[in-house]
Order: C-alpha cells, then sequence, then structure tokens
C-alpha cells in the first residue's frame, strides 16, 4: 500500500509541474549595432554609437586641473523610443556640480507643428449636382 501512495505522490507531482510550465515566447528581433565611434587619449575621450532599434548615445569626456574644476567633465545624450512609442531624448552634464540631465520628449516637440495645419483644414468641397 506504501508504494502505490508514494507511486500517486510521485505521478501527481509529475503531472503538476508539466502545468506550470511556462509557455513559449517567440523571441524578439536582434538589435545590430549601425554606427560606433569611439576615441580615447590621456585627458579626454569621446564615444558614439546608434543601434537599429534608433538608440543612441554620445559622450565626451575631458580632464580640468585648474582653480575652477579639478575633475572629469562628462557631456552626453542618449535616445531612445519608451515602450507606449514615445521618443525620449536627455542631454546632460556631469562636473563638479554633479549629474544635471536634461529631459526632452521628441512628441512634444513635433506636437505644436502637427497641430498647426490641422487649424488650418481646407473647407469641405461643394457637393456635386
Amino acid at each position: 500500500m506504501m508504494k502505490i501512495t508514494l507511486f500517486a505522490l510521485a505521478a501527481l507531482a509529475v503531472a503538476c509541474a508539466q502545468e506550470a510550465a511556462p509557455p513559449v515566447v517567440a523571441a524578439a528581433p536582434a538589435v545590430q549595432i549601425v554606427k560606433q565611434v569611439d576615441d580615447v587619449d590621456v585627458d579626454k575621450y569621446n564615444f558614439e554609437f546608434e543601434t537599429s532599434d534608433g538608440t543612441s548615445r554620445q559622450e565626451t569626456g575631458e580632464y580640468k586641473n585648474d582653480t575652477e574644476q579639478q575633475g572629469l567633465v562628462v557631456r552626453g545624450s542618449y535616445k531612445y523610443v519608451a515602450p507606449d512609442g514615445q521618443h525620449i531624448a536627455v542631454t546632460y552634464l556631469a562636473d563638479k556640480n554633479g549629474y544635471q540631465p536634461t529631459e526632452e520628449a521628441g512628441d512634444k516637440a513635433q506636437a505644436p507643428a502637427a497641430q498647426a495645419p490641422a487649424a488650418e483644414a481646407p473647407a469641405a468641397p461643394a457637393p456635386e449636382a
């Protein structure tokens, strides 16, 4: 009787494990690097890349050693398309005052231009006789 109970429990565990298996999800297409530039020197650097999905990043860094600033000064920007389809662009500066980003939504910059023609819509054509 004990063997039958153990066998039944093992069969139940196998059945439950098969039902809990996650569904197979199709893989997203691979993103390709379409542009890549880099330049590294002793006191400065510069790099830039862009991918096939529209993501891009650019950054320059320079070592400063004067009375105003001592350390690395970094300037750059990056762009990407958010999951909701909004185009995001961020420009930043990092220096003695810390990281200072400025975000710009690409769709907002285009919105006024898209609304202007709608305000000046042409009159409806006259009905045909």
